[in-house]
């Protein structure tokens, strides 16, 4: 299936953000929806923190406004950010969630909502072209602070051909 339509989470945002990849989101697909609830996160911090200051720039991200939070999503006591990311996107199932938590993902896989993560969008990145490496790629992602094993990493890599 084609991936086209995305509604992003704090976590991939964030991690995207801080590694200077974001321009993936534009690049890979057509419409990059974020719930006000996920801006919100970003923005805690307030504008002080570098992925807060990238967010308020980006003329890419469809900002969504309140998001309806489905019974089903809410039973799984999940954050605000992945409630809104996943009730948009049972509402619109053209969307695929991007979401790493993985409570958040069991959810989507329980409730046959399609999601892929930060990985898979680095995967679909390669697949598509936009990136050389999918090993160098990763290792700015784990830069920016997001904790990948290097077991995880190799198994990535081989699956996609790099060994």
């Amino acid at each position: 299936m084609l991936i086209n339509r995305v509604v992003v989470n704090a976590s991939p945002l964030i991690c995207l953000f801080k590694s200077g990849l974001a321009d993936l989101f534009p690049s890979l697909f057509k419409d990059v929806a974020v719930p006000e609830a996920v801006i919100k996160e970003v923005m805690a911090k307030g504008t002080v923190d570098f992925a807060a200051q990238t967010l308020i720039s980006q003329s890419w991200i469809s900002r969504v406004g309140s998001v309806a939070i489905d019974p089903r999503v809410a039973s799984w006591d999940l954050g605000e950010g992945e409630n809104a990311v996943l009730s948009f996107a049972l509402k619109n199932p053209d969307y695929f969630a991007v979401i790493d938590d993985r409570e958040a993902r069991r959810c989507a896989t329980s409730l046959q909502c399609h999601c892929i993560g930060t990985l898979g969008i680095v995967v679909l990145a390669r697949k598509r072209g936009m990136i050389g490496s999918v090993r160098e790629t990763l290792g700015k992602i784990q830069n920016s602070g997001l904790w990948m094993s290097e077991t995880l990493v190799n198994e990535i890599c081989r699956k996609v051909g790099e060994e």
